[in-house]
């Protein structure tokens, strides 16, 4: 297969004519190493002393040299180099035995110093027939390319018609273009790739964080990009706020033909992610029912609805952990634990009442990459059986409502006790109201009646103690308590009364 993003004929083809004739004056040496390759857009003549007003970027220029006449000045010759060189000539050809028998030295040294192709045109050969060569060359490579463009469209069109339509489609796009060529889900994970494991590490790494700022930015979108001496092409799958994946190919600028084809292939790709999405739908609604049935008690359920996906919910214990987020992010998350291989999948996950539902085996870390797939956070029950599923979830629940980080542990959340759930805004007005008489009458009359309460329940109610703990004399002590029972107008005998203020200092505690 031709190279897909060779522009026409080279220099190199050029000279190598050997009906035209042309012999390459220049030192292969002294010559850039890709000055042979480059590519040839045209040829032009001209014996104009400046002749770069009138000539293009990528074309070899013929002269006989007129300009010149019998001047003999290195400046003139240097300039006239110079500004070819500038204007992107690729090479330079000199008609002999017209004006001058040979090539100017002058001339020679001056391509040389600039690294400027010079090569000669024998008086028998007309510069048109240089010139209608190149044209030549490049109606063959146009049809050439044609021609593979035809052949690489047809040969997709079959692998998409494959068992495995996707990832045959996908092979065959990195043959015709003699390419990597990888594919990244809505998540930014690598789910196909052709050939397997040809970008090394670092590449790899700066690329799946460039995918994943592409797929956050939610717009569709082409780009390019350069990691090392890798070039890479980005082209983003489906709707844009809704896109489906990012099309990776290892190539720099495509040719009009090579971005055809990868058109046609995105828009195979995009209808095979729309028609596995709407399969994934009809899980998703199985995985939401098994949910839902163990939230109800209905174990049996759950575990039909589990054979239909292909799975099993098995006997060990499990940990119950809820992913909050928007509903965006949580279809991202849903799509990554779809993809998971066997051995690293969740034993069940599914949308239940709060957020997506997910069953993992206790201390697995799946809940730490989960947070880091999308911006989501994650509560995690204690160990657990299926039979206590129910109690699982609400205890995932309470961890998120408990605590702020990304990962909330309801072992880490329940370990204050219950009295340390009172931590809301409600709770503290309603402590403030609570002791509301005490402190206004410490404040108004030098009195430490909220201590001595403190102290007094903090040692059960027992006078002694504490006196002990404030440093007073006992007979303070139930001086103060009394005068607290007819500030608060509560009799601090009874247990409800003792706790209702005891839960109001710990809330208020700073």
């Amino acid at each position: 297969m031709p190279d897909p993003v060779v522009a026409g004929p080279t220099l190199g083809a050029l000279l190598g004519r050997s009906d035209l004739r042309l012999r390459l004056a220049s030192e292969t040496d002294a010559l850039p190493p890709d000055a042979l390759d480059r590519a040839v857009r045209w040829v032009h003549s001209s014996d104009l002393l400046d002749p770069t007003p009138f000539l293009s970027e990528g074309l070899v220029l013929l002269t006989t040299g007129t300009q010149f006449a019998l001047d003999d000045d290195a400046d003139v010759f240097a300039a006239y180099v110079r500004r070819l060189a500038e204007r992107g000539v690729v090479a330079l050809g000199f008609g002999t035995e017209v004006v001058r028998d040979g090539i100017p030295p002058l001339l020679a040294a001056a391509c040389a110093a600039v690294g400027m192709p010079l090569f000669e045109v024998p008086y028998r050969t007309p510069f048109i027939a240089v010139a209608r060569a190149n044209a030549e060359a490049i109606a063959a490579e146009s049809f050439a390319r044609r021609t593979w463009a035809l052949a690489a469209q047809r040969a997709v069109s079959l692998a998409a018609l494959r068992p495995d339509g996707l990832t045959a489609t996908l092979a065959e796009l990195a043959r015709q273009l003699g390419s990597w060529v990888g594919l990244y889900d809505a998540a930014g994970t690598l789910r196909r790739e052709h050939p397997a494991g040809a970008l090394d590490a670092a590449t790899r790494g700066e690329l799946d964080a460039e995918v994943g700022v592409v797929l956050r930015r939610g717009a569709r979108a082409g780009s390019s990009l350069r990691i090392g001496p890798t070039p890479l092409t980005l082209q983003t799958l489906g709707r844009g706020g809704r896109l489906r994946g990012v099309l990776a190919i290892a190539s720099g600028d495509l040719d009009q033909e090579s971005r055809a084809l990868v058109t046609s292939v995105i828009a195979m790709a995009g209808l095979a992610l729309e028609q596995t999405e709407d399969v994934q739908r009809a899980h998703g609604l199985l995985r939401a029912g098994a949910v839902h049935a163990l939230l109800s008690g209905d174990a049996a359920l759950a575990r039909r609805l589990v054979r239909e996906l292909g799975g099993a919910l098995g006997t060990a214990g499990i940990a119950v952990v809820v992913v909050e987020g928007a509903p965006g992010d949580l279809d991202i998350v849903a799509e990554w634990l779809a993809g998971r291989p066997a051995e690293a999948a969740p034993r069940l996950f599914g949308r239940g009442p709060s957020g997506l539902v997910v069953a993992i085996d206790p201390g697995a870390t799946l809940p730490d990459e989960v947070v880091a797939v999308a911006p989501v956070r994650a509560g995690v029950s204690s160990p657990a059986t299926w039979a206590d599923f129910a109690r699982a979830h609400d205890e995932a629940r309470a961890a998120l409502a408990r605590r702020r980080e990304p990962v909330a542990r309801f072992d880490t959340a329940a370990a204050p006790g219950v009295l340390a759930a009172l931590d809301g805004d409600l709770a503290r007005v309603l402590a403030a109201a609570a002791l509301a008489p005490l402190t206004d009458h410490d404040a108004a009359n030098g009195t430490a009646l909220v201590d001595a309460v403190r102290a007094w329940l903090e040692n059960d109610a027992r006078i002694d103690a504490a006196a002990s703990a404030l440093g007073v004399h006992r007979h303070t002590v139930r001086t103060r308590i009394a005068l607290a029972e007819r500030v608060l107008g509560t009799d601090l005998s009874a247990f409800p009364a003792r706790a209702e203020l005891w839960a109001a200092l710990q809330v208020a505690r700073p």
